[in-house]
């Protein structure tokens, strides 16, 4: 039963370098299906089955107030990071990630971190309520949080309650097709676009360049990406989506260049 396999709901917040300048992507089971940037202004989703949990979610005609108030209090709190950080020039970045897990049937865990320029600086632990700081600047936020206990309340209830309730959700209308794109998808199933992903793992250093191509050439067009970040080894990940026509799929290529790699790998 799809129900009793593992199941995550992850949200990301963060701002990207050129345009847009900030946006939410939400993932299931690690696929893109819902988006919103500074660009566009509003919360859309991002695969077919998304538009039933559209008529059933209870918040979905607010998520685009939600992403807009959230895109401006990004800002004001990027500016206050700097400040604490010392640093007044350059691009930085600020990256808000939060989900849940259904294992069994059961919820497992939840995690809400915040990381600037890559790194994690602040990270909940919804069972103690507590917050976990990674160096001198990120005390500063942290006792700014302590000091509205109400934030942590909020945040262990949407964990706990409201981020299981919609992940169920998803696990209905979502899980079948997510598992039907690792079988053969019937030929009655109309599909206008599908969306891939290209994930590179385990790699040192940090920079890397990556790249969705058409036919040889560099392709922007509906396409997403996330920040590098860091893995617990030291290591470093990085993700990149596009949608595309299925009867073009041939013509697109993943394109990445790394200093471990001794050719360009496509």
């Amino acid at each position: 039963s799809a129900l009793f396999s593992p199941s995550s709901l992850l949200l990301l917040l963060l701002p990207s370098q050129g345009l847009p300048q900030f946006s939410i992507l939400e993932s299931f089971d690690g696929q893109p299906i819902a988006h919103y940037d500074s660009h566009t202004k509003e919360y859309r989703s991002l695969v077919p089955w998304m538009e039933q949990v559209k008529k059933e979610e209870p918040l979905w005609k607010e998520y685009t107030k939600i992403s807009k108030k959230a895109e401006q209090d990004f800002g004001r709190n990027l500016v206050t990071l700097k400040k604490y950080y010392n640093h007044s020039e350059g691009f930085h970045t600020l990256q808000w990630r939060y989900g849940c897990e259904l294992s069994y049937g059961c919820p497992q865990g939840g995690s809400d971190q915040d990381s600037y320029d890559g790194m994690t600086f602040i990270s909940f632990d919804k069972e103690t309520l507590s917050w976990t700081a990674s160096d001198t600047a990120a005390q500063l936020s942290k006792r700014k949080l302590e000091g509205n206990p109400s934030v942590a309340k909020h945040i262990k209830y949407y964990l706990e309650e409201t981020c299981i309730e919609m992940l169920r959700r998803r696990i209905t209308y979502g899980k079948e097709a997510l598992l039907r794109k690792v079988t053969v998808t019937s030929k009655a199933e109309v599909i206008q676009t599908e969306t891939h992903i290209c994930r590179v793992d385990g790699f040192f250093p940090k920079d890397i360049k990556a790249t969705w191509r058409k036919d040889g050439e560099i392709w922007l067009q509906d396409t997403l990406h996330g920040l590098v970040a860091p893995n617990s080894d030291g290591t470093y990940h990085f993700w990149l989506s596009i949608r595309i026509n299925p009867s073009e799929r041939n013509r697109f290529q993943c394109h990445v260049e790394h200093d471990s790699l001794n050719t360009r790998w496509r």
